[in-house]
């Protein structure tokens, strides 16, 4: 747990940094589109952490992979949009690995809850 939860920290960090740059250049609706979505993804992983169910754990779980998924249609439209020079592939690439293993977390994690009951 603890790779993931370090993972989205560091990607909201980055996310962060994202987000200074674009209001720099005045783009302050997508900032804080991305922001939003780019940071809650380890918000929500925090919160799964405190589920008083696995139940709970899941849907903080599943939350956190709705955002990631929103993020990366973010990035992927700042990327295309070429409204702002970055390197986008690191954070996609960052992206897409938060995304593969919150899937992951989440599918054992039901599998686990289907097999008790």
């Amino acid at each position: 747990m603890n790779i993931v939860k370090d993972k989205a920290f560091s990607f909201a960090v980055n996310i962060i940094k994202l987000a200074r740059l674009l209001s720099s250049e005045h783009l302050y609706e997508i900032s804080g589109q991305i922001i939003r979505s780019g940071t809650s993804i380890g918000a929500n992983i925090e919160e799964a952490e405190a589920g008083q169910t696995k139940k709970d754990f899941v849907t903080k779980m599943s939350i956190a992979s709705k955002e990631a998924r929103e993020t990366h249609y973010w990035l992927r439209l700042l990327k295309e949009s070429k409204v702002v020079n970055y390197n986008y592939d690191i954070l996609l690439n960052d992206n897409d690995e938060l995304i593969r293993l919150l899937t992951s977390i989440v599918k054992t994690t039901q599998q686990s809850l289907n097999t008790k009951h």
